[in-house]
């Protein structure tokens, strides 16, 4: 099959989604999934069946299968032939789940097709047999743009609920996340357990993701598309950080100390760093990277310490403002401090990750809240 990186309507269960919504999930079968923006549910049964489309003609289906097929093998190898596919297909593990990803070329009336689909085991607890999804998305085929679309689009399911926060099945597939390797972690003198593939992996989907975030630059959409790129890099990088996070918290939390004094910790380790912009690229040191080699810029610094707090059950997030140009982090905690409205209810610590600035202080040149949005990331 060819490389991903390495350098038929068919049919989720929702209504078209709302400004600032969060990846949606199935109750009955646990998966989630966070599109693109712009697409849009046109037609499904609202159990099994869903199917979008979005404005540059791509379509997103998915169908979920319950004891009709033995094994994902099987589920491609049908679906190839209906749809008269003359794609390759290559069996693959994702995340101790059989999985198989298929390269789409196909014709529908006069129309020839291109994309790539995706079928892989749900959580099957209790069940003789796995029930089996299959997710395709495709478009135009003379439409080389709409790959990267495609990718992201597949790479946001997380087939089960172990899924949520972690690597998605697209980048798992490209980037196999190899030996488990103890690693210095920067600024600190500790190490932790990083798999030697993961920093790469993870700037490989920043990269994708900016370049996706990049098409709506202009669009009514530019706001919910740019909350998308940051839940992405999240999702993608939570569990890689997760002994990076355990070794830091064990290192500064014993004894045991309060919520806001680990968050301060964290924070003074991520203004440490060395401030890095990358005017030509994304722009975005990805998570890995930034914790590993102590750089990056607000975002992503404000990014890697929200991850910190929240493996350490410390709910945070971060705020964005692109009027400012800048990125802080949020947190629930107690005490004094500038407080930034999350979600009516939320209102959360501000942090200043590239000023040595405690929590809870912002600088008056960026202090009107009119000009941030919140970003949830849970």
């Amino acid at each position: 099959m060819p490389p991903l990186t390495r350098p038929l309507t068919l049919f989720l269960f929702f209504i078209t989604v709302s400004l600032d919504a969060k990846p949606l999930a199935s109750e009955t079968w646990g998966f989630q999934l966070d599109l693109p923006e712009g697409y849009e549910y046109i037609a499904g049964d609202g159990k099994n069946r869903f199917s979008f489309s979005s404005d540059n003609n791509t379509v997103f289906d998915l169908v979920v299968y319950d004891g009709t097929y033995l094994s994902v093998e099987a589920l491609a190898a049908d679906i190839g032939q209906r749809l008269g596919n003359q794609g390759e297909t290559d069996p693959f593990i994702y995340r101790r789940k059989n999985a198989v990803l298929m390269e789409l070329r196909f014709m529908s009336g006069n129309v020839r097709n291109e994309g790539w689909g995706l079928c892989v085991e749900l959580d099957g607890e209790g069940r003789a047999q796995k029930p089996l999804l299959l997710a395709l998305a495709y478009g135009l085929a003379d439409r080389d743009d709409l790959q990267m679309l495609h990718f992201s689009a597949l790479d946001s399911l997380a087939p089960t609920v172990s899924d949520v926060h972690a690597p998605g099945p697209i980048t798992e597939y490209a980037y196999p996340r190899g030996d488990l390797l103890q690693t210095p972690v920067a600024g600190i003198n500790i190490q932790a357990l990083v798999y030697e593939n993961d920093a790469e992996a993870a700037q490989a989907l920043v990269d994708r993701e900016f370049e996706i975030l990049r098409q709506y630059l202009t669009s009514p959409l530019g706001k919910d598309a740019q909350l998308r790129f940051y839940r992405m890099i999240y999702r993608d990088s939570f569990e890689r950080l997760a002994n990076i996070a355990f070794t830091l918290e064990r290192t500064w939390n014993i004894p045991a100390q309060e919520p806001r004094s680990l968050a301060s910790k964290a924070l003074e380790w991520t203004q440490a760093f060395t401030y890095e912009r990358d005017f030509m690229g994304s722009d975005f040191v990805n998570p890995v990277s930034a914790a590993l080699e102590g750089r990056g810029d607000c975002d992503s610094r404000a990014l890697l310490w929200a991850i910190v707090l929240e493996q350490a059950n410390i709910p945070a997030a971060i705020m964005v403002s692109p009027y400012y140009s800048h990125a802080m982090g949020l947190a629930d905690l107690i005490g004094e401090g500038v407080r930034f409205e999350l979600a009516p209810g939320e209102n959360w610590l501000v942090a200043e990750t590239t000023s040595h600035t405690s929590i809870g202080v912002i600088d008056k040149s960026v202090s009107d809240k009119r000009h941030w949005w919140g970003v949830p990331l849970e």
